[in-house]
């Protein structure tokens, strides 16, 4: 022990039952632990007893040996949670060979392990009954992690953050129980920002009558990106890409042109959008607006089994429809008569899965058609929230970019993590929050919660304590345009609706919960969840739109899923939109050159090349003709069969397998579209 003596930096001492716990440190390290025994003399108390702690045993030295490790210590401290009497002793036995002690606030817990852990007012982490050492706080906080999931990347970073943010223990683990504290759950604040642009007055448009007179009783000036709009050529033919956050009035720029020329008899007007639910709610705004001046019809997507095709009159001189909707229309030979506008709306579908290459085929073949059988020139307007490459986009689409940045009212961002069990319960709490509050404007706060199925629609309605409604593709019509209605007229405080039809929702809402990251099976992406999270807030009547994120630690939907819902939050708070793509595997290539060659024949090569993404024409024309789906540039009948019914080849043969060995094709059918159908 002599040798280890040579130089000690720290001999610190910790009340431990009748005796004190002796720590020796020497450069930040730990040379030994043990036990100190006093005795009272007659001189004061002194040093009876030094027991080392070696491992799991100890080894008895002579009470000189304390004595001459004292003198040879830098410093000496006694710990603050001593007792006053075992401070009093300590220091009248130091004091009896002329050595001074300070009394320090260190952690209990490394005391008690035989650490030495000093804390200060900058490190000390505040628990329910006692402040620790930032290692100890993590410790527990790590225990408790253990009972919700573990937790890692950046969430777990997000955690540390905050526990030394705002240096107390039980706060953050509150916050995993659902504890709503403002301080803790703000992930960050999505300012305002308002770009300089001189409003347009509407009566200085000079549009038809009928369409000019409708927008001047709702309007004096137009919105900035509409007054960008018209100031490059919405009015006069221009194709244009519209990239502006929701809510900032980009379907009316589609209204303003398509209507136009419907009325001065340069063509009908096409409204596409991706969703049955999206293409009724247009279609009955439509009608509600416009149904006095213009014929408006509805085209929406065909079941497998069964499609007349007689629901829709291709005479109209608007037509609302699906992506697929419309494609099956133009693959089946039907004659949408002469088109004047084209609007797609949610134009950043190019970039999702299977929706991605269908609507970048659309586009091809509408093209394609509206050259080959539209009098005049067909103008194209794109909508789009959320699109990460806008000008490259722009550039492949041959269309204007009119981007425009603003951000009418501040959306706050938060996140907190919980049990999934523990979501609902949360979620009454923020949907209770906000509908007892009131806007400077005077209306209620309202909420939309983005959950991942329909049943969990239903379950997380029927728990809400105020009033709300489940909302998705499921329900029909009628039952749809209720909810719509009972929102705006501020009698539900929330609905509750699928992340897969997020981009058909369209409720001022004020505040918008992520129940669930995941559409489906699927985590979302960043362009879904700014889609998504963009809905919070109006400027007409909010000052603010919330934001909450309910994240379950170590939380998956499916075991496909690699990541964890915690990683997945921070990765779509933090993640830059992603640009727009569309990619093609095999399949995909053989199902849009199976279509392009049913709408165009021998120009089949020619609407490939004007596809923005890039496909194999060679080799998808090839396994065509192995699979027998085309002879020479023409569809066999079962290649027709195939592309009117938007069949993978993957679908196709196994409806034709099952045919062969006498399974029902109405029971393939439904369990095919069992499987497509929206969440």
């Amino acid at each position: 022990m002599s040798k280890q003596l040579a130089r000690v930096d720290t001999l610190f001492l910790h009340e431990s039952g009748d005796d004190y716990r002796v720590v020796v440190e020497r450069e930040g390290e730990r040379i030994f632990t043990g036990f100190l025994e006093l005795k009272e003399t007659t001189a004061g108390p002194r040093p009876a007893r030094l027991r080392i702690v070696e491992g799991s045993s100890e080894s008895r030295r002579s009470p000189d040996e304390f004595v001459e490790l004292a003198r040879r210590a830098n410093r000496i401290r006694i710990s603050e949670q001593t007792s006053q009497y075992g401070r009093d002793e300590l220091r009248e036995m130091l004091d009896g060979y002329q050595l001074d002690a300070k009394v320090v606030r260190t952690c209990r817990l490394c005391a008690k392990e035989g650490y030495y852990s000093p804390i200060t007012a900058e490190t000390a982490i505040q628990t329910e009954t006692e402040k620790i050492c930032p290692d100890c706080a993590r410790e527990e906080l790590d225990r408790q992690l253990a009972y919700h999931g573990s937790i890692t990347g950046t969430a777990r970073e997000r955690l540390d953050s905050l526990l030394f943010e705002v240096q107390d223990l039980e706060r953050i683990l509150n916050l995993l129980k659902g504890d709503l504290d403002p301080e803790l759950t703000k992930f960050d604040e999505i300012s305002p920002t308002v770009e300089d642009v001189d409003p347009v007055r509407v009566d200085s448009l000079s549009l038809h009558p009928g369409i000019q007179n409708k927008i001047e009783e709702r309007f004096d000036t137009l919105l900035p990106v509409q007054s960008l709009a018209v100031e490059n050529g919405a009015t006069q033919g221009e194709d244009q890409l519209v990239v502006s956050a929701t809510a900032t009035g980009k379907t009316l720029i589609g209204e303003m042109a398509g209507l136009d020329r419907v009325l001065n008899n340069e063509g009908k007007m096409l409204f596409l959008v991706p969703l049955v639910a999206l293409a009724n709610q247009k279609y009955h705004e439509f009608q509600e607006r416009y149904g006095d001046i213009a014929d408006i019809t509805l085209r929406v997507g065909a079941s497998r089994i069964n499609d007349s095709g007689q629901q829709f009159d291709p005479s109209a001189d608007i037509i609302v429809g699906t992506y697929e909707g419309v494609d099956h229309a133009l693959r089946t030979g039907r004659n949408l008569g002469n088109v004047g506008t084209v609007v797609i709306d949610e134009v950043h579908t190019l970039g999702e899965g299977e929706r991605g290459h269908r609507l970048d085929g659309l586009i091809s073949r509408l093209k394609y058609y509206c050259r080959e059988k539209s009098s005049g020139d067909t103008q194209w307007i794109y909508l789009s929230a959320t699109v990460g490459n806008p000008g490259t986009l722009a550039a492949a689409l041959e269309a204007t970019l009119i981007e425009f940045e603003e951000r009418p009212v501040p959306i706050e961002r938060h996140v907190t993590f919980l049990d999934g069990q523990e979501k609902i319960d949360v979620e009454n709490k923020l949907v209770r929050r906000a509908f007892d509050q009131k806007s400077s404007k005077g209306y209620r706060g309202q909420t939309i919660i983005f959950t991942n199925s329909r049943r969990r629609c239903h379950e997380i309605s029927r728990r809400l304590e105020y009033s709300s409604a489940p909302y998705h593709a499921g329900l029909d019509n009628k039952r749809r345009g209720r909810v719509e209605s009972q929102f705006a007229d501020q009698e539900l405080a929330a609905v509750v609706t699928t992340a897969a039809l997020a981009a058909g929702v369209d409720f001022p809402a004020s505040q918008v919960i992520f129940d669930s990251l995941a559409m489906g099976i699927e985590w979302l992406s960043v362009q879904e969840f700014h889609q998504m999270l963009g809905r919070a807030g109006r400027p007409d009547y909010h000052d603010k739109g919330t934001v909450y994120l309910l994240v379950e630690p170590d939380g998956a939907y499916h075991g496909s899923q690699e990541m964890t819902e915690d990683e997945v939050s921070f990765k779509l708070l933090k993640g830059e939109m992603e640009p727009v793509q569309t990619r093609y595997d095999e399949s995909a290539a053989v199902e849009e050159t199976l279509a392009n060659v049913t709408v165009g024949g021998n120009r089949a090569k020619q609407l490939n090349e004007s596809m923005v993404g890039e496909i194999p024409t060679k080799h998808a024309l090839g396994k065509l003709l192995e699979y027998d789906f085309i002879d020479g540039l023409e569809p066999t009948p079962l290649g027709r069969a195939v592309t009117s019914h938007f069949l993978s080849p993957g679908d196709a043969f196994a409806l034709l397998d099952g045919i062969r060995t006498g399974e029902s094709p109405y029971d393939l059918v439904a369990r095919m579209e069992r499987r497509d159908r929206e969440e």
